[in-house]
C-alpha cells in the first residue's frame, strides 16, 4: 500500500487486536501525515511508539487495555491532539506526563482503571478539557486549584477511589452534565456544592455513604436533572430534596434501609425507571399510582404484603416491568392485570396462594417468574366465547351452497352506484328542507306569542326580557328535611360525616372521620368561612368499592338534598374509593383508611335454593331400584340407564347398549314428574356442565346453540330456525372450492417478458455495504446473497397520446394518426430486495438515505417496492430472464469458498418464477425432475475447480438448457463445465464434492397438486385463503394454521402462535377440504396429517424451493 502513495490521505486506522510486543510497530503509520484518530487497543504496547511523532495533524489517540507503564514521549508535540484515552494500563503519576495539558485543544482524558495514588499535575492547566474520566484508580485527594480552570467540563467520573472530601471550588462547575462519585468513603463530603451545578443531568452517588445528614437540604435548582443513584447507602428514608426533582427519569435507592415512603412521590411525574429493591418497606403509597409514566419498579426483598400494595395500581398504564420477589406476597391485585403494557412480572419467593384469573389477558407479557412460592395454584385460564365461533354450519353442502352465493352476493352489491348517489342526495336535500321549515315555523310560533302578550299587557320593558342563570332557575322540591338533617348542621365552621344506612343518612361521630367502610357510602360537609368572613361549604359523596346500588343512589340523593337544605350553590363532588381528588384528602389532613366490611343493603336479599346434583343407577329386572354414584363422566356405562337429578330438572340417560324394558321401567317410577329422556348424543349437549372434567372435544353440532337444543319440538322450535340462522357467525371458505390456478404456458411467459423488457429503459443496481448502498456492477444483475439488501432503479416509457381538434377530423375525415401527438413519458420505480438473512436495518438505511434522493430526482414520478427472498415481484422477475440466482451468505465475503455448493434450479407456476437457489450440499435433496448445479472447487490457480450440471432423467428439455446457459453465466473460463444427465455421474469429482450417493425422490408429482391456504381470523370472523402457486417458506404465518396440499396428503400445520379456536375451525375446514377433494378428484384420495412448526417431514419441505431453517428475531 505504501507504492501507491494513498497512506498520506488515511483520515483513520483502527489497528486494534494486533500483536505488537517487542517493538513490531509498523513503521508505514509514520507516512500517515494526515491521520486524525489512531487505535491502538489490545495491542500489548508497553510504551508509545516514536512513529506517532510524525502524525501532526492527529486528534485522537486511544491505547486502552494495553500494559502502557509511561506516556512520556511525542504526545506534547502534537498540536492537534484533541482526546487521549489510555484506560486499563499500568500506568502511574510518574507515566503520566506534564507538558501534554498544555496543550490548547485537549478536551479528552481517559486515565480510568490504572495505578494513579493522586490527580496528574498541571491537570488544572487544561483549560478547555470536557470529558475527564479518572475512575478505579487509588485517588484519595482532590487540590483546591484544580477546578479553577476546568469550568467548561461537562462529564466528570471520579468513581472507585478512596476520596473522603470534595473541594468546595466544585461550584465552579456550572456546564456539568454527568457526575459520578461511585465507591467513594465520602462520609464528611456534605456536596454543599451540588445546587450551584446547574446543567447537571446524571448523579451518581452508589455507595458513597450517604446520609440523612449528609445530603443537601434543596437541589430546586437543578431543573435539568433526569438520573438519580443513591443505591447501596445508609439512608432511612427518601431524602427531602429529591422531591423538588420535577424532571427526574430514573431513581435507584437500591440497598439503602428506607422503611416507608412519602405521598410527595407523585411529584415525580416524569419518573419512568424507580429502584427500591433491598430496603425494609412494608407497603407503597397510593400516590405511587399517580406517576403515569412510570415504566419500570423494582420492589424486591422487601417486607411488602398484599395491603402493601396499593389496590389503584392498574392507573400505571406504562408499566412494562414490575418486580416484587422476595417479599411476603399472598396475593397480588387485581388492578395490576389491568396495565396491559407488563412484560415482565417476577414474583418468586413470596407465600403466593393465586394469581388473578386476569394474568391471562396479558396478551404482550414475556415473562412470569412464579418460583418457589410452594402453595401457588395457578387460575384456570377464563373459558372463552368460542360458542361464537362454533356456531358454523361446517357441512360439506352448506360450504358449497355458500361458495356458490358468494359470486352472486358482490355482483348484487356492485350496482348503480350514480342512482345510488342521486338517491341519497334527494334524502338529504329533503331532510335539509324539512328542518328548515321546522325552524322557521318555530320562529313564526315565537313572533305570534310575542305580539300576543304586548297586545295583552303593553310594552315589554327591559327588566322582563332579562333571563335568570340557570342555577337560579332551579327549585328545590317541597321536602321535609329535618326528618335526615339538624337543624343546625352547616351553621358552624368544621367537618360533618353522614353514612347511609337503610336509605337514610345517620351522622358518625367526630371519631370516626376519615375511616370509610368498603361496603358503604358517606355524605362529607366542610362548613368554612370564606375571605369576606360569610359561611360557605363543600359537599362530597364517597361511594365505597364494595358499596350496593342502593347506597349508591342515597348517598348521591340525600347530598342534593343537603345542598337544598342548606340553600348552598356549589355542587356536590363524588368521590371514589382509591380515586380520591386532593381537595378531599385535605379535607381530613390526608389521613384516610379503608376498613373492610359495611353494613347490610336496604334491598331485599333473594337467594335461590341451592339443590345438590345426583346420579343414580338404575338396576333391577322386577323391582326397580336406584344406585348412588359418583357425579363423574367416567360413572355413565352404555349398558344402564342413569337418572341425573339437578333438583329441579330430572334427566333419564339410556345408555347405547341399554334394553327397553330397563328405559321403561325407569320412566314408569316417573309418573307424575316432569322429565327429559336424552340419548347420549342428546346428554352431551345438555348435562355436561354438571359433571366434572367433562371433556367433549371436537364432538360438538356446530349449527345449534344450546337454547335451540333444548327447545321442544313443535311449532314454537321451527319459528325460532331463522333466528338460528342469523345468529351463525360469518365463516368464509370460498377459496377451499375454487380450482388450482392453471400453469402459465411458456409462450404466454415469453411474450408477458418480452413487453414488460420493452418497457424498461434502464436499471441501475445498488447493494448495501455497510451502512452506504454502492453501484452494484453489471456482471453481478442477477446474484442475490441471503445476507445483503439490493435496491434497482428501474425507468419505464409511458406512452400518451393527446388529440387536438377532434371537430376538424370530422370535418376532414381524416382518422390518420397525423392529427394525433405522440409523446412519450416516463415512470421510476425503485424495487427494495431484502435476503431472508438480512436485517431490517438495510430498510432503514434505503428509506432515510438513497430513497429521499430518489424523491428528489424524480418527484411525483417514483413508485417503491419492498420485497423479499422468494416473494418477488412478477415485473422485476422478468428483467432478470430467468436468470435469478440466490447464493447463501454475503457478497464479497467467500464464506466456505473451499466448499462444494449445490444450486436448485425450480419454477413454480410460470416461467416467470424460475429461480437458482443455493441449497445445503446433499445428494439427498437431487429430484429426477429437476436441474443442479454443483460447483467442486480445487486448491489450484490454474484450474478453481470443475462445475456440474446435473439433469434429472424426467426433467424438462427447456429447463436442461436454461440449467447449461445459467451455468455458463454463473462461472467463467477458469472452471471446467460439463453436463451430465442422471445415471452418468463420475466418482470424482461429482460424488465425492456432493459428500456421498444417497436416496433422493425420483418424480415431483407434488408440483401438479400442490397448494397452499392460509386459515386466519384477522378479518373478524374465520376466513380461508389461498396464496399463489408461487409460494415459499415465509409465507407460512407462525401466528395461523396453513394447510398444504400435495395430491396424496393434506398437512395441516400450526404455528407457535395459533390458538386453540383457529385449530378447531381449521380442524374443520381441513376435513370439508378433503371431503369436496374426494368428490371431485376420486382417483386421488387425500389424509389428513397434522404438523407442528420445527417438526416438519420431507414429504411437506420439499413443496417449498431450498426449505431451510425458520427465521429467528434478532437478540
Amino acid at each position: 500500500m505504501a507504492a501507491t502513495g494513498v497512506l498520506p490521505f488515511i483520515r483513520g486506522v483502527d489497528l486494534s487486536g494486533n500483536d505488537f510486543k517487542g517493538g513490531y510497530f509498523p513503521e508505514h503509520v509514520k507516512s500517515m501525515s494526515s491521520l486524525r484518530w489512531l487505535k491502538l487497543n489490545r495491542t500489548g504496547l508497553c510504551y508509545l511508539p516514536e512513529e506517532l511523532s510524525s502524525l501532526q495533524k492527529l486528534e485522537h489517540l486511544s491505547v486502552s487495555h494495553n500494559s502502557l507503564t509511561t506516556l512520556h514521549g511525542e504526545l506534547s508535540s502534537l498540536p492537534n491532539l484533541r482526546a487521549v484515552v489510555a484506560r486499563a494500563n499500568n500506568l502511574k503519576n510518574s507515566g503520566v506526563p506534564d507538558d501534554i495539558f498544555q496543550l490548547d485543544d485537549l478536551s479528552v482524558l481517559d486515565l480510568s482503571y490504572n495505578q494513579l495514588t493522586e490527580i496528574p499535575r498541571d491537570l488544572e492547566n487544561s483549560r478547555n478539557m470536557l470529558v475527564l474520566n479518572l475512575s478505579h484508580n487509588s485517588i484519595d485527594n482532590i487540590p483546591n486549584q484544580l477546578f479553577i480552570n476546568l469550568t467548561d467540563l461537562l462529564y466528570l467520573d471520579l468513581s472507585d477511589n478512596n476520596l473522603d472530601s470534595l473541594p468546595p471550588q466544585m461550584r465552579r462547575l456550572v456546564h456539568l452534565q454527568t457526575l459520578i462519585l461511585n465507591n467513594n468513603p465520602l462520609m464528611h463530603a456534605q456536596l454543599r456544592q451540588l445546587p450551584a451545578m446547574v446543567a447537571l443531568q446524571t448523579l451518581h452517588l452508589r455507595n458513597s455513604q450517604r446520609t440523612q445528614n449528609n445530603m443537601p437540604t434543596s437541589l430546586e435548582g437543578l431543573t435539568n436533572l433526569a438520573d438519580v443513584d443513591l443505591s447501596c447507602n445508609d439512608l432511612s428514608r427518601v431524602p427531602e430534596c429529591l422531591y423538588s426533582l420535577a424532571n427526574l427519569k430514573r431513581l435507584n435507592l437500591s440497598s439503602n434501609q428506607i422503611s416507608e415512603l412519602s405521598l410527595c412521590i407523585d411529584q415525580w411525574t416524569k419518573l419512568e425507571t424507580l429502584n427500591l429493591s433491598r430496603n425494609k418497606l412494608t407497603s407503597l403509597p397510593s400516590a405511587i399510582c399517580k406517576l403515569s409514566k412510570l415504566k419500570k419498579l423494582y420492589v424486591n426483598s422487601n417486607k411488602i404484603d398484599f395491603d402493601g400494595l396499593p389496590s389503584g395500581v392498574g392507573k400505571l398504564s406504562n408499566l412494562v416491568e414490575f418486580m416484587a420477589a422476595n417479599n411476603n406476597l399472598e396475593l397480588v391485585p387485581e388492578g395490576l392485570c389491568r396495565c396491559g403494557k407488563l412484560k415482565k412480572l417476577v414474583l418468586n419467593k413470596n407465600r403466593l396462594v393465586t394469581l388473578p384469573e386476569a394474568i391471562h389477558f396479558l396478551n404482550d407479557l414475556e415473562v412470569l417468574d412464579v418460583r418457589e412460592n410452594p402453595n401457588l395454584v395457578m387460575p384456570p385460564k377464563p373459558v372463552d366465547r368460542t360458542a361464537e365461533w362454533y356456531n358454523i354450519d361446517f357441512s360439506l353442502q352448506n360450504q358449497l351452497r355458500l361458495a356458490g352465493a358468494s359470486p352472486a352476493t358482490v355482483a348484487a352489491a356492485g350496482g348503480d352506484h350514480m342512482a345510488r348517489k342521486m338517491r341519497l342526495r334527494r334524502r338529504k336535500d329533503s331532510t335539509q328542507d324539512d328542518q328548515a321549515k321546522q325552524v322557521l315555523k318555530g320562529m313564526s310560533d315565537v313572533a305570534q306569542e310575542k305580539n300576543k302578550s304586548i297586545e295583552e299587557n303593553g310594552d315589554l320593558k327591559y327588566s322582563d326580557l332579562k333571563t335568570k342563570r340557570w342555577d337560579k332557575k332551579l327549585e328545590k322540591p317541597p321536602l321535609d328535611y329535618s326528618e335526615f338533617f339538624m337543624e343546625d348542621v352547616g351553621q358552624i365552621p368544621g367537618v360533618s360525616v353522614w353514612q347511609i344506612e337503610n336509605f337514610i343518612p345517620i351522622q358518625v361521630d367526630e371519631a370516626f372521620h376519615g375511616k370509610f367502610y368498603e361496603a358503604d357510602c358517606y355524605i362529607v360537609l366542610k362548613a368554612y368561612l370564606d375571605d369576606n368572613g360569610s359561611l360557605n361549604w363543600q359537599i362530597y359523596y364517597w361511594i365505597g368499592q364494595e358499596a350496593t346500588l342502593d347506597k349508591k343512589a342515597g348517598s348521591a340523593i340525600h347530598a342534593v338534598n343537603l345542598r337544598n337544605y342548606l340553600g348552598a350553590e356549589c355542587r356536590t363532588i363524588r368521590e371514589e374509593m382509591g380515586d380520591e381528588s386532593e381537595e378531599f384528602t385535605a379535607v381530613f389532613n390526608n389521613e384516610i383508611s379503608y376498613i373492610e366490611g359495611g353494613t347490610a343493603s336496604g334491598f331485599y336479599t333473594v337467594e335461590d335454593t341451592q339443590y345438590p346434583t345426583r346420579l343414580y343407577r338404575v338396576y333391577g329386572k322386577k323391582n326397580i331400584r336406584l344406585e348412588s354414584v359418583p357425579l363423574k363422566a367416567s360413572s355413565l356405562d352404555p349398558r344402564f340407564v342413569f337418572l341425573v337429578d339437578t333438583g329441579l330438572e330430572i334427566f333419564v340417560w339410556r345408555g347405547g347398549n341399554a334394553t327397553l324394558a330397563g328405559t321403561t321401567k325407569a320412566i314408569r317410577n316417573l309418573e307424575g314428574t316432569e322429565f327429559l329422556l336424552l340419548n347420549e348424543t342428546a346428554f352431551e349437549n345438555n348435562v355436561p356442565i354438571t359433571f366434572k372434567n367433562w371433556d367433549d372435544v371436537l364432538k360438538v353440532d356446530y349449527t345449534r346453540n344450546a337454547e335451540s337444543v333444548k327447545q321442544k319440538e313443535g311449532l314454537t322450535g321451527k319459528v325460532k330456525k331463522d333466528a338460528e340462522q342469523k345468529d351463525q357467525m360469518k365463516a368464509d371458505l370460498t377459496a377451499l372450492f375454487l380450482p388450482r390456478q392453471p400453469a402459465m404456458p411458456l409462450t404466454e411467459a415469453e411474450q408477458m417478458m418480452e413487453e414488460w423488457n420493452e418497457d424498461l429503459d434502464g436499471m441501475e443496481g445498488f447493494v448495501l455495504e455497510g451502512k452506504k448502498f454502492a453501484r452494484l456492477p453489471e456482471e453481478e444483475f442477477g446474484h442475490f446473497y441471503t445476507q445483503d439488501c439490493y435496491v434497482f432503479l428501474c425507468r419505464y416509457w409511458v406512452p400518451v397520446e393527446y388529440e387536438d381538434d377532434q371537430e376538424k377530423d370530422k370535418e376532414k375525415g381524416e382518422g390518420d394518426d397525423e392529427d394525433k401527438h405522440h409523446e412519450e413519458d416516463f415512470q421510476c420505480v425503485v424495487y427494495f430486495w431484502q435476503g431472508r438473512e438480512a436485517s431490517n436495518m438495510g430498510w432503514l438505511t434505503f428509506t432515510f438515505s438513497l430513497q429521499k434522493k430518489f424523491e428528489s430526482l424524480f418527484p411525483g414520478k417514483l413508485e417503491v417496492v419492498r420485497m423479499t427472498q422468494q416473494q418477488e415481484n412478477l415485473k422485476f422477475l422478468s428483467h432478470f430472464k430467468r436468470k435469478f440466482i440466490i447464493h447463501k451468505g454475503k457478497r464479497k465475503l467467500k464464506v466456505d469458498s473451499v466448499q462444494p455448493s449445490l444450486y436448485h434450479i425450480r419454477t413454480n407456476g410460470s416461467a416467470l418464477c424460475t429461480r437458482t437457489i443455493q441449497i445445503a450440499t446433499d445428494s439427498s435433496n437431487l429430484n429426477s425432475e429437476f436441474c443442479f448445479i454443483l460447483k467442486v472447487p480445487f486448491e489450484s490457480t490454474d484450474n478453481q475447480g470443475i462445475v456440474y450440471t446435473w439433469v434429472g432423467r424426467a426433467a424438462d428439455p427447456d429447463e436442461a438448457k436454461l440449467a447449461e446457459d445459467i451455468m455458463n453465466t454463473m462461472f467463467d473460463d477458469t472452471y471446467s463445465k460439463q453436463v451430465i444427465n442422471e445415471g452418468e455421474e463420475p466418482e470424482n469429482f461429482f460424488w465425492v464434492g456432493i459428500g456421498s450417493q444417497k436416496p433422493y425422490d425420483e418424480d415431483a408429482e407434488y408440483m401438479k397438486y400442490a397448494r397452499l391456504f392460509r386459515c386466519s381470523n384477522e378479518k373478524g370472523y374465520f376466513a380461508v385463503s389461498e396464496k399463489c402457486s408461487d409460494f415459499c417458506q415465509d409465507d407460512l404465518a407462525d401466528d395461523d394454521i396453513m394447510l398444504l396440499d400435495n395430491g396424496k396428503e393434506v398437512y395441516m400445520w400450526v404455528g407457535t402462535q395459533t390458538s386453540q379456536v383457529e385449530i378447531k375451525l381449521s380442524l374443520k375446514a381441513c376435513q370439508v377440504y378433503i371431503q369436496h377433494m374426494r368428490s371431485k378428484d376420486a382417483e386421488h384420495p387425500r389424509k389428513l396429517r397434522l404438523v407442528r412448526k420445527g417438526n416438519e417431514p420431507h414429504c411437506f419441505t420439499r413443496c417449498f424451493h431450498a426449505w431451510s431453517a425458520f427465521k429467528t428475531a434478532p437478540a
